[in-house]
């Protein structure tokens, strides 16, 4: 079962990947995470694409879909995986159909300005990176965390601008992909702005 989530920031995309994750025993592939990873080691590609993020660019398709062929490659997915944040755009989807097949194509909506409420609320831990959300998992302190009660800060991709000229490119880029896939009647799409259990139901209700 080859899965692809998306949807716009805040959406609970990466939340519902790792609950069906869990749930089915396939990998959960989220290109942020990778790119994160590679920010993290500071290879050259991270800091590349550390400002781009930074600035509220999206990674160029050359390295994202070098990296997603790298990943898919990999023996633990060879009953399904779920990919968060991969494709983002036409070109990317046409790439993804030409080195593996999907099942599933679910688009998490929310509107804008739940989007930007969502993600206003989110921290993460200037030490072990953990992360937080003041209304749907808050820490126990504002500014600290609670593991390693290291600084929370909003990270530079969660500020405002930013996430407003991210939520723009979704509107330019990502949601073609609702059409390309319709055409293979694996589209379907999801009332993100319900409780996170109310939509998992809903996914599950589809998938099975």
């Amino acid at each position: 079962m080859n899965i692809i989530i998306f949807g716009p920031q805040g959406s609970g995309k990466g939340t519902q990947a790792k609950i069906l994750s869990d749930k089915f025993n396939i990998p959960n592939i989220s290109t942020g995470v990778i790119f994160r990873g590679h920010m993290k080691k500071q290879t050259k590609i991270g800091k590349k694409i550390a400002t781009l993020i930074n600035d509220g660019n999206l990674v160029p398709d050359k390295i994202t879909n070098s990296i997603i062929k790298k990943r898919l490659s990999r023996p633990d997915t060879k009953n399904g995986f779920i990919l968060d944040g991969y494709p983002r755009d036409l070109a990317q989807a046409e790439y993804l159909s030409t080195i593996t097949n999907l099942s599933f194509a679910l688009e998490i909506w929310i509107s804008d300005i739940v989007a930007i409420e969502r993600i206003s609320q989110r921290r993460i831990c200037t030490k072990c990176k953990g992360i937080y959300h003041l209304i749907s998992k808050p820490p126990k302190n504002e500014q600290l965390c609670d593991i390693c009660h290291g600084d929370l800060i909003v990270r530079q991709d969660d500020k405002p601008n930013a996430v407003k000229k991210r939520l723009n490119l979704y509107h330019s880029r990502t949601e073609s992909l609702i059409g390309f896939y319709k055409k293979q009647n694996i589209f379907h799409q999801i009332d993100g702005e319900k409780s996170i259990t109310q939509v998992t139901d809903e996914i599950l209700k589809i998938i099975k």
